[in-house]
């Protein structure tokens, strides 16, 4: 089962529509990964999202989405090894995924097609980032850029 928590910390109205497809995406997409834990989806605007990519990638811009994993270690991070019976009760913490909704309005309209089928795609994206997906070469493209299609045509966001 998939725990999803969104915030929409933007002033751009989103409504319970919007957040239902962005819970079927995540919820086909961790049913098809055969993923369980927590997600929180913050939706933002520009200028956070802006500050968020300078501070923790170092690229001074604003970006689409950015995802955080709870799940993996960092550079330069020590391994904490841990008897995994002593988490049994507590949920698999996934990680956070942030969205900018003025980029991904910008985004639709220059790619002709609906706000839904963006917000749809950059939260598929973002999960699929905290799972360990990436598309650093054209070999991880190609596979995370396929089972994003495969997850968005089974909740019927095609192009």
């Amino acid at each position: 089962m998939l725990t999803i928590e969104i915030l929409n910390e933007q002033d751009t109205q989103i409504t319970a529509e919007h957040e239902a497809l962005m819970q079927k995406c995540l919820e086909m997409a961790a049913t098809l990964e055969n993923v369980t834990g927590e997600v929180v989806v913050t939706l933002v605007d520009n200028e956070r999202i802006h500050e968020l990519n300078r501070d923790y990638r170092g690229v001074d811009r604003p970006t689409d989405v950015l995802s955080f994993a709870l799940n993996e270690e960092g550079e330069d991070e020590m391994e904490i090894l841990i008897d995994d019976n002593d988490f049994d009760d507590y949920p698999n913490m996934l990680g956070d995924i942030i969205i900018s909704i003025p980029r991904t309005m910008e985004q639709a309209e220059d790619y002709g097609h609906s706000f839904e089928r963006e917000l749809g795609f950059l939260t598929v994206h973002g999960f699929l980032h905290l799972i360990g997906y990436d598309h650093g070469t054209p070999e991880e493209e190609k596979e995370m850029f396929g089972r994003q299609d495969e997850i968005l045509a089974q909740v019927g966001l095609t192009r």
